[in-house]
């Protein structure tokens, strides 16, 4: 596999990238699409929780204001 993208970096004319940056990409955008860091980590197959978080931490900072925008907008049924 690592040929076959060396091969087609070189093609293309772009920087090659590693099957480890295919694996980040993949761990970001689960998260980006709102995927728990749990179920992330569980596929990842790391042992710790806190090592997908620590990791990926940096892909959070937006989060908390969706989270206060949700609470914000959430409707309570009176009853």
């Amino acid at each position: 596999m690592n040929n076959e993208i060396k091969r087609v970096s070189k093609k293309a004319g772009v920087k090659e990238i590693r099957v480890h940056d295919l694996r980040h990409s993949h761990a970001s955008l689960l998260i980006e699409m709102g995927y728990s860091i749990l179920l992330v980590s569980e596929r990842l197959g790391h042992e710790k929780v806190e090592t997908t978080l620590n990791t990926y931490a940096h892909l959070y900072p937006n989060k908390q204001q969706k989270l206060v925008e949700g609470l914000q907008n959430l409707k309570i049924d009176p009853q």
